[in-house]
């Protein structure tokens, strides 16, 4: 049985001749004998054993607090929740998705973090952008850099395991070269855990995940070769757009130098994550990682040895690769979400 019986605190005495017709009373003291002990003060705890004192002073609060951490711990997610309007996003933790015994090893991120990060395609009025996209939410919000979605008429996004949705640009934000896509009615997407990019040092290993020349879910790792580099970078709608033949890169300003084209007249400049992971074109938008599989880094410009080639079949990555620190990404989140151009 699953209910239980609640004593009223008196005491039930088997009637000794086994005849509950006839009402027995316990005996009374002056009837006992002497030898006799006397009865106990309080009724024994049933089965016999000693009544507990309920726990008081340091202790009772020290498991109020542990109760309330619990609370903070695993309800925290969904307060956010109800009070933002969103599902739970990747920037409400920042819990390795690896394992500590697999620290650093490049198939284990791979695999966690790889249905994370989509293709994105966006379709432009000079022709298509090809770049990449991380989950940040799974009701369906995806950051990517500004370039690979300006000027984009459409945009659709492909999954890890294939599937293409069509997307919105939900907000922009080009002196950061940022922007946040939402996959409508989405359900099952996997977020990324955003981790922090202020203890990010040189050496760091890295890994990076995106859709290099359409090919979704390329995984290539490196180190962080060097950090606070000033990338400028074009804020000119639809300049130099990845096209779908590869010709086009996206240009940026980097050492006084300009590289893979014309960054225009209008341009904006921003501290970013240098790193020998291969990345190509296609690699915008997409994750750069660390070693506990937290992202830390939103990949946005890279130098191509063919860039001012004729061909794109001489262009690839010579290991000076760009990244957006994802502590710059978590402080705009709100602002895109709220639906800026800027």
């Amino acid at each position: 049985m699953t209910e239980s019986t609640r004593r009223t605190g008196g005491h039930e005495y088997e009637h000794p001749q086994g005849n509950p017709a006839q009402p027995y009373a316990a005996p009374l003291a002056a009837d006992v004998p002497p030898e006799w002990p006397p009865p106990p003060a309080h009724a024994p705890a049933v089965g016999g054993g000693r009544r507990r004192k309920r726990p008081s002073g340091p202790v009772t609060l020290l498991a109020a607090v542990a109760l309330v951490a619990a609370a903070v711990g695993g309800g925290t997610a969904y307060a956010i929740q109800q009070l933002t309007g969103h599902d739970t996003t990747a920037t409400d933790t920042a819990t390795p998705v690896v394992a500590a015994g697999k620290r650093g090893d490049v198939a284990n991120i791979a695999a966690a973090l790889t249905p994370s990060v989509v293709e994105v395609n966006a379709t432009l009025a000079t022709g298509s952008s090809t770049g990449s996209g991380v989950i940040v939410s799974d009701d369906g919000e995806i950051v990517t850099n500004n370039h690979v979605v300006s000027g984009a008429s459409s945009v659709k996004v492909r999954t890890s395991d294939g599937t293409s949705r069509t997307a919105r640009v939900v907000g922009t934000d080009s002196s950061k070269d940022l922007a946040l896509l939402r996959v409508e009615g989405a359900s099952g997407l996997k977020a990324a855990p955003l981790g922090t990019s202020s203890g990010v040092q040189v050496g760091d290993t890295v890994v990076a995940i995106g859709s290099p020349e359409g090919l979704t879910s390329t995984v290539t790792s490196g180190i962080v070769s060097a950090l606070a580099r000033d990338v400028t970078v074009s804020t000119d709608e639809g300049r130099g757009s990845q096209g779908q033949d590869g010709d086009e890169q996206w240009p940026f300003q980097f050492g006084g130098r300009e590289f893979n084209g014309d960054t225009g007249s209008s341009t904006t400049t921003y501290k970013a994550i240098q790193t020998d992971a291969s990345l190509n074109p296609g690699n915008s938008g997409g994750a750069l990682i660390d070693a506990s599989g937290r992202v830390i880094g939103i990949n946005s410009a890279m130098y191509s040895s063919g860039s001012q080639a004729s061909s794109s079949s001489d262009a690839g990555s010579i290991g000076l690769g760009f990244a957006i620190p994802v502590d710059t990404v978590k402080a705009d989140l709100a602002k895109l979400r709220a639906g800026s151009t800027s």
